[in-house]
């Protein structure tokens, strides 16, 4: 099978359920935006985290990739074989937040993205799911889609700034916080 096409020359690309909608559209940077973070989340791993960071973030890419089908997909698409966003990956996402909270000083302070290269490269996942959940956000302005959706990425991005903390503290690496003045 060809990598190529050529069915998008005209600048329009196809949805999983059928159809098809322009490269601009917010569906499309939605779910753009969610294989842009798992991509900074493979780099992360690339920087070779511990075992069990390494772990978690294999398992959020997995999610992404629900994630991302879900928002390939409308609502009313009659596409049964999609795996949709459910709450077992939010719970999954408190679950471990809370778990590795538990190990981490408690937060006093506003602290500087940075750290050791996995952890600084999770602090920038963690912006690209910001920008991900506001393209969502948007797009479910216009169009149904999972309140999931938009649940599991706001919950992502406090579990990516937590885990970035958890990773700079499991390298023995302090945190900088943040200078008022």
């Amino acid at each position: 099978m060809k990598i190529y096409t050529r069915t998008g020359d005209d600048g329009t690309t196809s949805l999983f359920s059928g159809g098809r909608v322009r490269k601009d559209h917010l569906r499309v940077e939605a779910y753009g935006t969610v294989d842009e973070l798992n991509s900074h989340l493979g780099l992360a791993r690339a920087l070779k985290p511990d075992a069990e960071i390494d772990h978690l973030l294999e398992q959020v890419q997995n999610h992404l990739f629900h994630l991302g089908a879900d928002l390939a997909t409308p609502l009313d698409a009659k596409a049964d074989w999609v795996v949709r966003m459910d709450e077992a990956k939010v719970v999954w996402l408190e679950n471990s937040i809370d778990g590795m909270t538990n190990q981490l000083e408690p937060l006093k302070n506003f602290i500087l993205p940075g750290g050791s290269p996995a952890a600084a490269q999770i602090h920038i996942a963690r912006t690209v799911c910001r920008r991900a959940e506001r393209i969502t956000v948007a797009l479910g302005e216009h169009e149904p889609l999972s309140q999931l959706c938009i649940t599991y990425l706001n919950r992502l991005s406090d579990w990516l700034f937590t885990l970035a903390r958890y990773t700079n503290h499991k390298a023995g690496i302090p945190e900088n916080k943040w200078s008022v003045r």
